[in-house]
């Protein structure tokens, strides 16, 4: 008797239970993809640090990364980033770089529970707090 009503639940919710298909979508594998830490990084940090540099030097520049000088810890959860890059410009001789150096504070989000809310009370923002140009 019990195993009529098990099948009679099963076909009923069979009926009345919509089936649905669902197609995972695929993302193509990239080849010989090698990024570092300081590449993700980068790609943080690039769009304030594009809009500076234009301002500095105009909009017909190149400018790469060279390396990070140097990170301190502040303890409002920020850190301040000190930057070397080199910018080619109109202004400088063509394929002739300057070095130029930049701070930076990044300031990631404060959602966590586990940080001390007192201290840290601010949202994910990069901010430049000097721009020092090294070669003249």
């Amino acid at each position: 008797m019990i195993k009529r009503y098990l099948i009679l639940l099963g076909l009923l919710l069979a009926a009345f239970a919509p089936l649905q298909n669902v197609n995972a979508e695929t993302v193509p594998k990239v080849e010989g993809g090698y990024v570092t830490t300081e590449d993700i990084f980068g790609d943080i940090v690039f769009p304030t640090l594009d809009k500076k540099i234009k301002k500095e030097y105009g909009h017909n520049l190149s400018w790469q990364w060279e390396r990070i000088v140097g990170i301190s810890y502040n303890a409002n959860h920020s850190y301040d980033v000190d930057l070397k890059i080199q910018v080619s410009s109109e202004r400088n001789k063509p394929f002739e770089y300057v070095d130029d150096q930049v701070k930076l504070r990044i300031s990631p989000s404060c959602d966590s529970e586990k940080l001390n809310q007192l201290k840290c009370n601010h949202g994910f923002k990069i901010e430049i707090l000097d721009y020092k140009h090294l070669s003249q």
